[in-house]
């Protein structure tokens, strides 16, 4: 594959780069790198990953902090010495809202005095330049005259992050002198980026310092302060590879995958007698085994891996011959299979004397599947019958899905043969192996699938002149030199940074109860109003049932995640509600919603004729539904209930979007501080199977107990008279 060495490679079509969504950053790369596809990362570290993975072959970022995600562990990528043409500007965000007077004028005479003091040069000097971590000690306001609220990520050191000492870092020393300088006491709120902006320009921060980035766009919406500093925009991109193997020597004894089908396992054993052989269905399968380390190699026609290195830098290969090949398309041993191919021949001299084979060649053997085109071959007129193609629709660049239908340069010039010789054309896929025997038995007209040439084959079909020529080699993995790899694979280590270090195990504590007082509460109080709801609406009241319809219409086609944020900044905008508030108001509605329709569901599945047996015995109606319709209605539910209580506990990680330290969100802050990408993640799906065990446990129990089959015989016929002779 290519490596990365210039921006200049970068700006071309095929190209996929990464950037964080809605930064300035963001605004520099569509702009500087134009041509290239722009793809859009929430997290950094994910970003990261996905440039050592080869997901995105470069991520433009703020360089400070890309260096320091490299030099706390983050492996398998670098920064190029060569960075952006422009730089990004980071200043204070404003809220337009702040009740604070003259508020603007304020932010920037304090930025002023303590840029003239060497104050601000100090603190960028300790946090982003030194990665010092200690947070001075600044004398709070005595008497404080105003409120100062302020709005950060928690996720970005050095400039904002959770260390052993809580909330630190270059802008949280800085709202803290601020708010000193002010004369205020001094809140911190945190969100997400998105939830950042919002949370600004409604008004729930007076301010923003979160390393954030001035943008046009933002601009419009809030005022910023005074420049604060301005930082290099980096370029990050996988690091240097070799392969796993050198020499076709080293392999003599490994592991080494063959497709199903090939002439390639006889190929190998001629050559590495000693290898162990490992059949797969199709080459994708071989990678996967390739990648997971279960085979060493395995072979590949040299124009396939060429091209499949184009987009996968994770694979190398030994560039010695294991041996030549000649690829032809095959036709059956029988007359119209002689007049086929004598047709295909002749069609194929012509091609090569003109150039057209070398033009098409040229055009699918490109990394730029832009160019790439098909005739459409089911329009053809079908002058002369149609016919019918065999091919595997999995070999690269010869057959494969290309929008969603079998392309490929066999294809193609399978469908300008047909085009040529007035022919309409149908291609069937299938696995490698059922290719040629589709020929032999005359269920296909032809096959072609980069079909190697073989005396044995030759026998069972006939073989037109060979449309391409080329060599087998053997396919290794590619490492990477810098860092040691793509991630770190020491448990132990992960572990150790993840909870340990810096006891950032109370994070996760924190976050686990957050998470779980969202979800009681929410179970609580759903539970309750949705029944609540029900019991207005079980009797047929038009106008409740009316009302209550639409407020669940209204409810459950909200996403959730926007039901939040319109409570949280509009429905609540200057209510003193905290956001963990406002997210057990959000999903108790939906979950009353749930809880709703569930009894609806319970309740109609019981027999209408116990009502009258009850009546019948002299019951109430509210007697009659508490005593023998909920009993009997509850276990129809049960199973759906505790399905829904699961979905919340999963439900609550887009709480962050509102200022809520959840347990997502906790992971998030663990994975900013120790740029390990999977190890948290993992962590955090281990503890929500757990919490979701707990609470299923739990609300078990206490369901069990509305069983009416655990009833006892006097609490059924409780209010009966059992001896009446009557």
């Amino acid at each position: 594959g290519e490596f990365i060495t210039s921006k200049e490679q970068l700006n071309k079509p095929g190209m996929k780069i990464g950037v964080s969504t809605g930064s300035a950053t963001m605004l520099i790369a569509e702009k500087e790198l134009s041509d290239a596809k722009i793809e859009y990362f929430d997290s950094a570290v994910t970003a990261y990953e996905a440039v050592a993975n080869g997901s995105i072959q470069a991520f433009v970022y703020d360089k400070r902090q890309m260096e320091l995600a490299i030099r706390e562990g983050q492996a398998g990528v670098h920064l190029l010495d060569e960075n952006m043409n422009e730089k990004v500007q980071i200043a204070v965000g404003i809220s337009p809202k702040c009740r604070i007077p003259d508020f603007p004028k304020k932010v920037n005479d304090f930025i002023a005095e303590i840029r003239k003091n060497g104050t601000l040069q100090d603190m960028y000097d300790r946090w982003v330049t030194r990665h010092e971590e200690t947070m001075p000690a600044i004398t709070p306001a005595a008497n404080p005259q105003y409120h100062l609220t302020v709005g950060t990520s928690g996720i970005v050191p050095p400039f904002s992050y959770h260390n052993s000492a809580g909330l630190t870092g270059y802008d949280i020393e800085m709202a803290y002198r601020f708010a000193a300088w002010l004369g205020a006491d001094l809140t911190f709120k945190e969100y997400d980026y998105a939830g950042l902006i919002t949370a600004a320009i409604t008004g729930d921060v007076d301010c923003v310092m979160a390393n954030l980035n001035i943008t046009p766009e933002r601009a419009e919406s809030m005022p910023f302060s005074d420049v604060l500093y301005e930082e290099a925009v980096g370029i990050m991109v996988r690091g240097e590879y070799k392969p796993a193997y050198t020499s076709l020597d080293q392999l003599a004894k490994a592991d080494i995958g063959i497709p199903t089908g090939t002439n390639f396992d006889q190929l190998v054993s001629k050559k590495m007698p000693d290898a162990k052989l490992h059949y797969f269905n199709n080459q994708p399968d071989m990678m996967e085994a390739l990648m997971a380390g279960n085979i060493e190699a395995f072979p590949s026609d040299e124009p396939v891996i060429r091209y499949i290195m184009g987009f996968r830098s994770d694979l190398a290969y030994i560039p010695d011959y294991l041996d030549t090949f000649d690829f032809a398309y095959c036709f059956p041993r029988t007359p119209e299979g002689q007049k086929l191919c004598s047709q295909f021949n002749e069609f194929l001299a012509k091609m090569k004397k003109d150039g057209t084979l070398d033009a098409l060649t040229n055009e699918w053997f490109s990394a730029d599947e832009s160019v790439k085109s098909i005739p459409d071959y089911r329009s053809f007129p079908a002058t002369n019958g149609t016919l019918v193609m065999a091919t595997s629709g999995d070999y690269m660049p010869f057959d494969y899905i290309l929008n969603g239908e079998i392309a490929g340069y066999d294809v193609d010039l399978a469908a300008m043969f047909c085009e040529e010789y007035g022919y309409g054309l149908r291609v069937d896929s299938m696995n490698m192996d059922g290719v040629l025997p589709a020929v032999q038995s005359g269920r296909c007209h032809f096959a072609g699938a980069a079909i190697t040439v073989t005396p044995e084959r030759a026998e069972t079909v006939l073989f037109s002149d060979p449309n391409y020529s080329g060599g087998m080699v053997l396919v290794v993995r590619n490492l990477v030199t810098e860092g040691g790899g793509l991630g770190s694979t020491n448990i132990r280590d992960s572990f150790e940074k993840t909870f340990i270090r810096e006891d950032r195990w109370k994070l996760f504590v924190e976050g686990s109860l957050n998470t779980l007082k969202i979800t009681v509460l929410t179970i609580l109080s759903g539970t309750a109003l949705g029944f609540g709801i029900f019991m207005l609406c079980r009797n047929g009241n038009k106008a409740a049932d009316l009302i209550t319809r639409f407020c669940i219409w209204l409810v459950q086609g909200t996403p959730m995640v926007v039901l939040l944020m319109i409570l949280y900044y509009i429905v609540f905008r200057g209510v003193s509600i905290s956001g963990m508030m406002v997210s057990v108001i959000g999903f108790t509605l939906t979950f009353a919603a749930a809880v709703f329709g569930l009894l609806r569901m319970g309740v109609g599945a019981v027999d209408r004729g116990q009502y009258e047996a009850a009546y019948a015995l002299g019951y109430s109606n509210r007697r009659t539904f508490f005593r023998i319709i909920l009993p009997q209605a509850l276990p129809h539910v049960i199973s759906s209930y505790k399905g829904e209580i699961v979905s919340l506990i999963k439900a609550t990680s887009i709480v962050g979007y509102i200022a809520v330290q959840d347990l997502t969100k906790m992971g998030d802050i663990v994975r900013s501080r120790t740029f390990e990408a999977f190890f948290p993640l993992i962590s955090i799906t281990v503890i929500y199977f757990i919490l979701e065990g707990l609470v299923s446990f739990l609300t078990g129990r206490v369901t069990s107990l509305s069983n009416s089959k655990r009833r006892s015989r006097a609490k059924i016929l409780k209010g009966v008279k059992t001896g009446d002779p009557d």
